[in-house]
């Protein structure tokens, strides 16, 4: 009960900070906490049924959610763009029902924003009160001050996605993807003690719009990938936190690919699933005894070790070789973590996204 009341705590101080913070780019960021594995409000169970459009909006019940964008996007001129966009909710009940103010609703809001070339990337975080934030099922909206996610008319797609900061700007439409569900039917296991979220993606998302990166405007089309997460408690704490990867095929008959390592403390991985989908959006689900992970490269920024390059095995697929395509992908925010784009060949050959947690 003391380790978990000091886990609480530690993530209830970093949350504020954030909130306390100034929007923008922060440039000393703390050490990161464990803010993934806090307990709060009420475990996913197996069996849960999603329902749509339901599902679009909060889910209060459980402690953490995300709406995640991440994509890969070239120029009419050839220069190539990675954006981030995410929209985080976090409940602290444990340690927040006694509290008696006008903006709060026992719900934490902050969203982050990043956009990178091969060699560049900033990163951006805002956060704000109740009355700064709007979550809707349907139509759909997820919105964090100027920063928004939303339908553009009453059916769910096509999306707009909007967020501008210091001369970095995103404006783009979103279309075009199935709807996936990974794990069982959506309920997504993370450790082998049945840590678990529910989890669905769209994965193939046709993409156009306009950047601004260092005040410089570039039409742009590609792709992206949008994750819908929600949790009690990701992982466990004494886990350290965890590699994420999702890939399109360059050939889209080929479809795409997500897999994730849980790492332990002593940063091995203890606990790794996959997610095959085809172009039409049918999924193969992989186990843990089915997955595996491994670190070839590493660079050292700062005085932090990441890894750079992996090999990753999936049953019935040839190795899948990982490749970052800008090393330092770091967002340097109040929840500091490795957010990127990778290129994959072997098994699998395609483009996408990874992301490092607990670093």
């Amino acid at each position: 009960m003391k380790t978990k009341f000091i886990a609480i705590i530690i993530g209830f101080v970093l949350v504020i900070t954030a909130l306390l913070k100034m929007d923008g780019e922060v440039t000393n960021p703390p050490p990161s906490a464990h803010l993934f594995s806090l307990q709060s409000g009420e475990a996913v169970e197996p069996g849960t049924t999603l329902a749509f459009p339901k599902d679009h909006g909060s889910h209060p019940k459980q402690g953490i959610e995300w709406w995640y964008v991440t994509a890969n996007l070239e120029s009419t001129t050839g220069e190539k763009f990675g954006v981030q966009w995410t929209l985080f909710r976090v409940s602290m009940p444990d340690i927040s029902s006694d509290i008696s103010s006008p903006w709060w609703d026992g719900q934490f809001y902050f969203a982050h924003f990043a956009v990178q070339t091969d060699t560049q990337h900033v990163a951006f975080e805002k956060s704000g009160r109740v009355s700064d934030v709007t979550i809707s099922a349907f139509p759909f909206e997820a919105r964090l001050k100027s920063w928004s996610l939303e339908s553009v008319d009453e059916s769910f797609l096509p999306l707009s996605l909007t967020a501008s900061e210091n001369g970095y700007r995103v404006a783009l439409q979103l279309d075009n993807s199935p709807r996936v569900l990974h794990g069982k039917q959506g309920y997504s296991q993370k450790t082998q003690d049945g840590h678990a979220s529910m989890y669905y993606s769209y994965p193939f998302l046709d993409v156009t719009g306009e950047v601004e990166f260092d005040s410089q405007y570039h039409t742009v089309k590609g792709r992206a990938w949008l994750d819908r997460e929600w949790s009690s408690a990701f992982i466990d704490p004494s886990q350290a936190g965890w590699d994420w990867f999702s890939l399109q095929a360059d050939n889209p008959a080929d479809g795409g690919l997500m897999a994730f390592c849980i790492r332990s403390s002593s940063r091995g991985y203890e606990y790794c699933s996959a997610t095959a989908i085809d172009e039409n959006g049918q999924t193969r689900a992989f186990d843990n005894d089915q997955v595996a992970l491994e670190v070839l490269e590493h660079i050292q920024l700062a005085d932090v070790t990441y890894p750079t390059r992996w090999r990753l095995r999936v049953e019935g697929f040839e190795p899948i070789d990982i490749q970052s395509i800008n090393p330092d992908s770091r967002n340097k925010l109040s929840i500091p973590y490795w957010e990127g784009r990778v290129l994959s060949h072997g098994g699998f050959s395609g483009a996408g996204y990874g992301e490092l947690v607990g670093y």
